[in-house]
């Protein structure tokens, strides 16, 4: 099963409290709702796609309770087709602490995680989607776990709270399969990880 993570940011990267002011204000973080205004028609009907594609949803504990709020139990949430893809597909949670899962076809991912996670992937066919999840993610591709990233960047500049990659970490070279852009300049990115980047070796002489 490939493992793909779908992440929206801002241009700076940032990550968190997209979908509205009180999402999460962990850190203080007080620029929640900046993606909604900039979520159009186009975008929706891309991760509507994405969502319905997926053959199971892997998510770490936060976003995994904040969609099990909405998503999982508010009803006009459960009846859109995003929804639906949520509530009917099996979901993974990674988490050695979390044990009381209340959202149906959840499965908690404990003790070795790396290892479930891993068996996850050797299943033949099929797609095991990550949306959020900014902690998940980056232990992921630490793990070198990550077979695609989906990255949905909004052109807006936040300039504060979480984001997608840390200021330090390993690095990875990435081909670009697939991109487009949204009427509101929404731009849609599809990168698969190749391994370690290639970096000059020398610094090129100037031309005389």
């Amino acid at each position: 099963m490939r493992l793909t993570t779908i992440t929206h940011v801002s241009v700076d990267g940032v990550m968190q409290g997209l979908g509205g002011a009180d999402e999460d204000r962990r850190g203080g973080f007080e620029r929640g709702g900046w993606a909604l205004p900039l979520f159009d028609n186009e975008a929706t009907t891309f991760l509507t796609q994405a969502l319905q594609r997926a053959d199971a949803f892997l998510f770490g504990r936060w976003t995994y309770e904040t969609f099990a709020r909405s998503w999982g139990a508010i009803e006009e949430m459960r009846q859109s087709p995003i929804g639906g893809a949520l509530n009917s597909k099996p979901k993974y949670v990674a988490s050695t602490t979390f044990t009381d899962p209340r959202w149906e076809n959840t499965t908690v991912l404990s003790g070795d995680v790396a290892a479930a996670i891993g068996e996850l992937k050797a299943k033949p066919a099929g797609e095991l989607q990550v949306h959020g999840s900014g902690s998940l993610v980056r232990w992921l591709f630490d793990n070198q776990l990550v077979d695609e990233i989906t990255l949905l960047t909004y052109p807006v500049v936040i300039g504060q709270g979480t984001r997608l990659f840390p200021d330090t970490g390993p690095d990875t070279a990435l081909d670009l399969v697939d991109s487009r852009g949204t009427p509101s300049g929404v731009t849609i990115q599809v990168y698969r990880p190749t391994g370690r980047p290639q970096y000059a070796s020398a610094t090129p002489t100037p031309s005389t």
